[in-house]
C-alpha cells in the first residue's frame, strides 16, 4: 500500500505533464461513463476533483517547481479561490454545462461585429431596460441547462439565487412585476381617495399621507426590480420595503401614543431613522446579508403586528377596528406564502408572485381603515373644541 508521501513523490515525478489528469479523469469516467454533456458526469468530475488530494498535490508540486515560499502561498490562494467559486452561487449557475454555454455564447456574440449585430437587432425596450449581450447569453444558457435537468428527470435548479422565469418583453419576472404594479396602483387610488375624503385638519392626516407616499415608492421599486434584476434595483427594492415596515410601526406609534405625547413620537421617529440608516449602511457598505435583512424585517413586522393588535383589543368598541384586525391577521397569514419554495408554474407564477397578488386587497382594506379612523379622530377633536 502506498503512503501519502509515496503518492506525492509519484506526482512530483510526473512534472507538469498530462499524466496529472489520468487519475482525475479515471474515476468519474469509470463511474458515470464518458459523456461530458451529462450533468451526472460533470458533477462526478467536480466532486472527485474537490475531494481528492490531486489539486493539493498539483499546486504543491507547482509551487516547489517555482522554488520559493511566495509560489506556495500563491498556489494555496488559487486553490482557495477555486473552492470558493465552486461553493458560491446556486446549483444551476454552478453547473459546468451552464458556464461553458455562457462562455461560448459570449465569445460568439458579444464582441466585434457580432456585438454590433446584436445591438442592431435588439428591441429598443430591451436596451432601455438594460439587457446586455451577456445577460441574453445567461438567459438562453439557463434554459439549455434547465432542459438537460428535465431530460434527466431531475428537479429544476435555481440560477443566481432565483428560479428560472420565462421572460416577457423586458419583464424578467412578469407575474411579480404586474402584481407589484397593481399594488402600487391600488396605493395610488387609495391615496387620492384619502386626500379627497379626509380634511387636512385631521390629526392623522400628515402621517397617513406620508405612509401612502412611502408605500407607493416601495411598490414602484418592487415593479422595477421584478422587471429588471440588477444590484441597484435589488437594493432599492429591499431598502424601500424596510422603509415601509419602519414607517408602518411609526404610524402605529403616532396613532396609539403620539397624538397624546408628540415628544415621544418625535423621539421614536428619530430612533427609527437611526435604525434605517444603520441598516442601509451595513447592507450597502459592509455586507449585503440576505438572512440578516429578512430577520430584521420579520422582527419589526412582528412587533408592529403585536402593537396594532393590542391597540385594536383596547379600542374594540370603535366600529372600524375590525378592518385593522383583519389587515394584521391577513398579512401575517399571507406572509407564510413566502415560506413556499417551488419552481414557477408555467415558468411565470411562483410563491412570491402569489404573495404580491394576494396583498392587493389588503392594502385597499388598510387604507379604508386609515380613512375611517382619520374621520373619527377629526370628529372627536371637533367635538372637544365645541365643548371647550
Amino acid at each position: 500500500m502506498s503512503t501519502k508521501s509515496d503518492t506525492y513523490m509519484q506526482m512530483r515525478s510526473l512534472k507538469l505533464t498530462p499524466l496529472y489528469f489520468i487519475y482525475f479523469l479515471a474515476v468519474p469516467c469509470s463511474k458515470q461513463g464518458w459523456n461530458p454533456c451529462s450533468l451526472q458526469w460533470t458533477r462526478g468530475l467536480l466532486a472527485h476533483w474537490t475531494t481528492s488530494k490531486i489539486p493539493l498535490l498539483l499546486f504543491k508540486t507547482m509551487a516547489e517547481s517555482q522554488g520559493g515560499r511566495m509560489a506556495g502561498r500563491t498556489a494555496r490562494l488559487v486553490l482557495l479561490a477555486g473552492a470558493a467559486a465552486l461553493a458560491s452561487g446556486s446549483q444551476g449557475d454552478r453547473e459546468p454545462v451552464y458556464r461553458d454555454c455562457v462562455l461560448r455564447c459570449e465569445e460568439r456574440n458579444c464582441s466585434g461585429g457580432a456585438l454590433k449585430h446584436f445591438r442592431s437587432r435588439q428591441p429598443i425596450y430591451m436596451s432601455l431596460a438594460g439587457w446586455t449581450c451577456r445577460d441574453d447569453c445567461k438567459y438562453e444558457c439557463m434554459w439549455v441547462t434547465v432542459g438537460l435537468y428535465l431530460q434527466e428527470g431531475q428537479k429544476v435548479p435555481q440560477f443566481h439565487g432565483k428560479w428560472p422565469f420565462s421572460r416577457f418583453l423586458c419583464f424578467q419576472e412578469p407575474a411579480s412585476a404586474v402584481a407589484s404594479f397593481l399594488n402600487g396602483l391600488a396605493s395610488l387610488v387609495m391615496l387620492c381617495r384619502y386626500r379627497t375624503s379626509v380634511p387636512a385638519s385631521s390629526p392623522m392626516y400628515p402621517t397617513c399621507m406620508a405612509f401612502a407616499w412611502v408605500s407607493l415608492n416601495a411598490w414602484f421599486w418592487s415593479t422595477v426590480f421584478h422587471t429588471r434584476d440588477t444590484d441597484l434595483t435589488e437594493k432599492m427594492d429591499y431598502f424601500c420595503a424596510s422603509t415601509v415596515i419602519l414607517h408602518s410601526i411609526y404610524l402605529c406609534c403616532v396613532r396609539t401614543v403620539g397624538l397624546q405625547h408628540p415628544a415621544m413620537a418625535s423621539a421614536f421617529r428619530a430612533l427609527l431613522l437611526l435604525l434605517l440608516t444603520a441598516h442601509v449602511s451595513y447592507l450597502s457598505l459592509i455586507h449585503f446579508d440576505y438572512g440578516y435583512n429578512m430577520a430584521a424585517n420579520v422582527a419589526i413586522g412582528l412587533l408592529n403586528a403585536a402593537w396594532w393588535l393590542a391597540w385594536c383589543l383596547w379600542n374594540q368598541r370603535l366600529p372600524h377596528v375590525h378592518k385593522c384586525v383583519a389587515v394584521v391577521l391577513l398579512l401575517q397569514g399571507l406572509s407564510l406564502l413566502e415560506l413556499l419554495d417551488f419552481p414557477p408554474l408555467f415558468w411565470v407564477l411562483d410563491a412570491h408572485a402569489i404573495w404580491h397578488i394576494s396583498t392587493i386587497p389588503v392594502h385597499v382594506l388598510f387604507f379604508s381603515f386609515l380613512e375611517d379612523d382619520s374621520l373619527y379622530l377629526l370628529k372627536e377633536s371637533e367635538a372637544k373644541v365645541k365643548l371647550d
